[in-house]
């Protein structure tokens, strides 16, 4: 009871127009900053910082939570839209989200979106606010065994993007851990496979390699297939909406998904890009429709919105209560706090309790402005899909340098776009996956620093000897062989059903 009173006592708080206009600007400078390829949620957060700093510490840190739970909405929007994730989260709405644009659906696709990732937020609020303190004890738990077991659990879902063919897609897992390992050493600060070149030295930037292997390469085997245009991007585009009923026969992947997608999210370090990989994964695995997934399954869809916004409630967990980020956007908060003369730990819901519920409260205004506003602007995005190709191409190229440009201000990053965007088209040319690609880059780095430094702990029997780390690598061989059977045993079928006719 007393939680809900200091919860009702939050939403007194913000029951105004001043706090209630915070929560609604800071929600469309979310969207804009996740629509913008290069703009991370926590580059949003932190660029408006300064901006917070005349306000009341309230009204700073609602400002400042609406945009970061905004953003990885804002990046699903392009990625569904035009197959160019605006936050690496997103990646995984491309997988089913742009395949239901390209069959004329992207209504379907950025309604359900909007809907799973409104709810995937509001069930991240409510672990936050209810379970905090020993989430937060049991996240603290993880060593380099755990995080390394965590590595190869998300790798894992290499066998749910085979798209029939795991042999590729592995191979292409391969390619990404290779590339991860360009730059300096983390242990030893030797410099590996740089050429020379300075501007490796810390490896390849994540950003330029997304959006070039996702946007530049699509577009690249667009124009090598189509080019000269005739026709429209789209054809028969539908704006129809997904209807509530649909919503409810997807009730338990959104509340999967949103599970996975918060208590991952706890796990500093962890983020919402490894949620949504693992949500997806896990959707696909249980779905009775797991054979639509990557060729415009909205359950896929639902699955990566809905990780995405829940990995948000998760990434607070260990930042209000411990003081330590959760994510990169949580440690630019961090800074916030203390710039405000607050002190994230214990002591804030004591001292701060006011602060910290007027914050919670605003989380589920912020989700109900998301929902609104996101619905309105879906027509937006339709339009804008719907141009022809010789504008809408050079457009789509436009963002991604621009884009690539803004993580350091480095041409070299985008060079090493256009260069990605080149491995991505020789990929999809020869049917290999690409989604693998980026798993590898994504989770290399984790998994390589890791397993060295438990090595160097316990040596090997210590993967063994920690409860955590077994569970999680024996969950990784179920997850990685369950749909490879799987599919085994729908050829097996299709192939008796063949010879029944």
């Amino acid at each position: 009871m007393d939680i809900l009173s200091h919860l009702i006592q939050g939403f007194g708080l913000i029951a105004g127009w001043t706090p209630l206009f915070i929560i609604v600007a800071g929600v469309i400078m979310g969207i804009f900053v996740g629509v913008i390829p290069g703009l991370s949620p926590a580059m949003g957060v932190a660029l408006l910082v300064p901006f917070s700093y005349g306000l009341n510490p309230l009204y700073a840190l609602i400002l400042l939570g609406s945009v970061y739970a905004s953003a990885n909405y804002g990046g699903t929007i392009t990625a569904i839209a035009i197959n160019t994730p605006g936050t690496p989260s997103a990646i995984v709405s491309t997988f089913d989200g742009y395949p239901l644009t390209k069959q004329g659906q992207p209504g379907l696709a950025l309604g359900t979106s909007v809907v799973a990732s409104t709810a995937g937020g509001i069930f991240g609020a409510l672990v936050l606010i209810f379970f905090s303190v020993p989430l937060a004890r049991a996240a603290l738990s993880f060593g380099p065994a755990e995080y390394f077991a965590l590595a190869v659990f998300g790798l894992t879902i290499i066998s749910s993007l085979s798209r029939g063919n795991w042999i590729k897609a592995f191979i292409a897992t391969l390619i990404g851990l290779l590339l991860n390992t360009v730059g300096m050493d983390p242990f030893t600060g030797y410099l590996r496979f740089t050429f020379g070149v300075s501007e490796l030295s810390d490896g390849f930037s994540f950003i330029p390699a997304l959006i070039g292997l996702f946007a530049v390469g699509e577009i690249f085997l667009s124009i090598e297939r189509e080019f000269p245009f005739k026709k429209k991007a789209v054809q028969k585009l539908s704006g129809k909406m997904p209807k509530l009923s649909l919503f409810w026969k997807m009730k338990r992947i959104i509340l999967q998904s949103s599970l996975i997608g918060t208590l991952i999210g706890v796990v500093p370090g962890a983020g919402a890009t490894i949620a949504a990989f693992i949500a997806y994964n896990e959707a696909r695995r249980t779905s009775k429709n797991s054979e639509k997934f990557g060729e415009g399954a909205l359950e896929g869809v639902a699955a990566a919105g809905a990780s995405g916004s829940g990995s948000v409630g998760g990434a607070l967990v260990p930042l209000l209560t411990l003081g330590i980020p959760g994510s990169a956007a949580t440690a630019v908060l961090i800074g916030a706090f203390m710039l405000h003369g607050l002190t994230p730990g214990p002591e804030l819901f004591s001292k701060n309790a006011d602060v910290v519920y007027g914050l919670f409260a605003s989380l589920f205004v912020a989700y109900a402005a998301m929902l609104v506003l996101g619905m309105i602007g879906n027509q937006l995005w339709i339009k804008i899909i719907s141009l022809p190709k010789e504008i809408l191409y050079p457009f789509i190229l436009a963002i991604a340098a621009i884009g690539s440009y803004s993580v350091s201000n480095a041409l070299f990053d985008v060079w090493a776009c256009f260069g990605f965007g080149l491995l991505g088209w020789i990929l999809r040319r020869f049917g290999f996956p690409t989604a693998p690609v980026i798993l590898g880059l994504i989770l290399g780095f984790l998994a390589e620093t890791n397993f060295r430094r438990a090595l160097l702990m316990g040596g090997w029997k210590i993967f063994f000897t920690h409860p955590v780390s077994l569970i999680m690598l024996i969950l990784a061989v179920i997850s990685f062989f369950y749909p490879l059977l799987k599919g085994d045993k729908i050829k097996q079928a299709k192939l008796e059903d063949k010879l029944k006719i």
